[in-house]
């Protein structure tokens, strides 16, 4: 059973690491297309609303590698 747990403890940390790098390039995406005087606003949106989903998932991940233990 504790195999199954370390295995997908390990998943887990695998995925986190994935979305942390796909939102940090996100945010970068997003910098260079707004500095463009040009830049389409639909685009726009859709990276933002992209990278508040990835940032939910994120915290959800995170939440379950790191439960709040109560006092």
């Amino acid at each position: 059973m504790e195999e199954i747990d370390e295995a997908l403890q390990a998943k887990a940390k695998s995925r986190l690491s994935e979305l942390l790098i796909e939102h940090r390039d996100l945010d970068l995406a997003i910098h260079r297309l707004a500095d463009d005087p040009l830049h389409d606003q639909l685009a726009l949106q859709r990276m933002k609303k992209r990278k508040l989903l990835l940032k939910d998932q994120i915290s959800v991940l995170e939440r379950q590698l790191d439960p709040d233990i109560p006092a």
